[in-house]
Parts: C-alpha cells; structure tokens; sequence
C-alpha cells in the first residue's frame, strides 16, 4: 500500500518514480489537486520537446472506453522520452480502465489521474493504494501551515514582506481552495506593488468581499450582547444586497463554532487559550467580541441558539417576504440572551 502522507506530498508529486507510474490526486480541495496534478504532469514532461508528450483525457470518455487508457499508456514517444497522461475522472467509474495499468506498468510513460473527494476503501482509491504501483496523493484544504508557506512564497517572489496583524487577517480570508487562495495572494502582491510590505490596510481593500466583514460584525457582535450593533450590521447587509437567509446560514455557522470553543471551555481551557490555538487565526478585530460572547454564553445555550437558528431560517425560506424580520428577531434573541448571561 502506498499512500502518501499530507506532508510528503508536495515532495511526491514534484518527483516522479518510474517503479509507480500511476498517481491519484483526490481530494475536497480542487484547486489543490489540479495545482498538484500540474507539478506533477512538469515533473514528468522535463527534459522533453515533444508538443504531444502530454495526453489529456476525459474520465467520463475513458469509462466508456476502458481500453483506450491503456493504449494512450503503452504508446511508445514520437520523438522518444517520457509521455503523460492527465485524466480528469467524472461521474463514472474509471476502475476497469486504471487496473491493467497497475498489473502491467508502462514505461516511460505517467498516469495521473484528478479526482474528487473518494472515501477510504472504496473503488478507485482502493486500488491505487494497495498497488506497488501506484501512488495516492490526498488533497484536502490547506492548513495554517501551509498557507502560511503558501504566503511566504508568493511575497517573497514579490519581494514584499507583511505585517504581522496583516498576516492574520489574511490567514482568516484563505483556505478553501488552493488555487484560490494563491490567487487572492498573487492580487494582494500586485495591488502592494512598489511598497516593501503589506498591511492591514492592503488585505481589506483586496481579498475576499466586504460582505464577509459586515456578516461578521452582525452575528459577532449579537452574540456578545450588542443588539443595537448588530440590528444596524444587518441592516446595510440587507441593503447592499445580502439574503437574510445568508445572514442567518451564517449565524448558525457562528453558533456551531463558538458551541466547539465553549465545550473546550467548559473542559478547563482557557477562553483566550482557545481563540489564540485556532487555525486559521482569527482577525484581531473579531477576538474581542467572540471572547465576550465565549464568556456570556453556556455550551448548553449554544446549542440552543443553533436549534432556533435552524428554526429561524426554515421560517425565512417559508415565508419570504417576512424572511428580514425574522432574521433581525433573531439577531435581537441572541442579544438580549448574551446580555442577561453577563448579569447573572
């Protein structure tokens, strides 16, 4: 069985082993895999010339045609050196087309093969993992580690350095997506060209959407206890074009992460323990009214909060031209609830 683990597989897919021609990237995080199976496909394509080196194919098509796999695989380079082969794998399985690949291996030639997330044990991931020639790769959303890096690499080769609050703000915009996230990274670059660092001030006028910040401002401070800020949070959400039921998704969100914080909480950790250990970070704007929410809040009223959250947003979806006063009751319950915890 050879499946990579997370840390080795940067180094896997930028070094090709002739002994496992195979390789599956898959994973919940696309952008990473396609990033991956890109480094991958160069890795194996250096030191050629030859513009049809590289073979792309559909997976669906390949499903259809189990065979045609293997014939693209055995098929001996015009001008010599090594092929690849990138298959974009689909809806249908692929199974049959990939496992006289991995009893035969080819030569001079590298398969790899893009998917989704796949569970463990099952199908495709299965047999690649128990082949001796064949290599799984998982791809799963960056940690704070790796953005971090991802951060570090794409400013150094701006010659941009950054501030750290800056950095956390970043951090807390990033990580769902590989290639998005170098994406927004590359533009926060440009947008700091000519300077010698990034502030905080560069990330907020760049990355992500201001949407993200008023979404934040509304639950986090209705869940501290100000209602007057977030009933007026809400409201230029409302205005700007944000759905209550956007604002209520997520407000359940908020609810079901500060529930994990406060169990942590209510186990001996401390609040600012909690909040400080989170990755990604959060932005330095937000700790304060998440630790008073952590401080006002019981895991039991948390939990609570979620169930009439759940509740508030089926009534928005059910009676749409009611669905902003529901959500701005809502707002208000959290509130008065956050206020009379701290006065007890």
């Amino acid at each position: 069985m050879v499946a990579v683990k997370p840390g080795d597989a940067d180094a896997a897919v930028g070094r090709i082993d002739p002994a496992r021609p195979v390789m599956l990237l898959f994973g919940p995080d696309a952008g990473l895999v396609a990033e991956r199976a890109a480094t991958a496909a160069a890795a194996g394509l250096a030191g050629t010339t030859d513009p049809f080196a590289l073979v792309r194919l559909d997976g669906d098509a390949v499903a259809a045609d189990p065979p045609r796999l293997a014939d693209e695989a055995y098929t001996i380079a015009m001008f010599g050196g090594r092929r690849v082969i990138r298959v974009r794998v689909g809806s249908r399985t692929i199974t049959g087309a990939v496992e006289p690949l991995l009893k035969e291996p080819p030569r001079d030639c590298v398969v790899i093969l893009e998917a989704g997330d796949l569970k463990r044990g099952q199908g495709l991931r299965e047999l690649v993992e128990r082949s001796p020639h064949g290599l799984a790769i998982a791809c799963y959303a960056d940690a704070g580690r790796d953005l971090d890096r991802l951060i570090d690499e794409e400013l150094r080769a701006a010659n941009l350095a950054i501030d750290r609050d800056a950095r956390d703000l970043l951090l807390s915009q990033l990580g769902g997506d590989r290639l998005a996230s170098r994406g927004e990274v590359r533009k926060l670059a440009l947008y700091a060209h000519g300077h010698d660092r990034v502030r905080v001030e560069d990330v907020e006028a760049i990355v992500g959407d201001a949407s993200a910040a008023g979404l934040d401002e509304a639950i986090d401070t209705a869940f501290a206890g100000d209602a007057e800020t977030a009933d007026g949070a809400a409201l230029r959400l409302f205005k700007a074009g944000t759905s209550p039921q956007s604002l209520l998704a997520a407000a359940i969100r908020t609810a079901i992460q500060l529930h994990r914080w406060r169990i942590a909480v209510e186990g001996g950790v401390g609040v600012r323990t909690v909040l400080d250990n989170t990755r990604p970070p959060i932005h330095f704007r937000r700790k304060p009214l998440i630790e008073q929410a952590l401080n006002a809040w019981t895991a039991e009223g948390l939990a609570t909060a979620v169930i009439d959250l759940g509740s508030a947003a089926a009534d928005a979806r059910k009676q749409a031209q009611l669905a902003e006063p529901i959500c701005l009751r809502s707002l208000l319950a959290l509130a008065t609830s956050a206020r009379r915890a701290r006065r007890r």
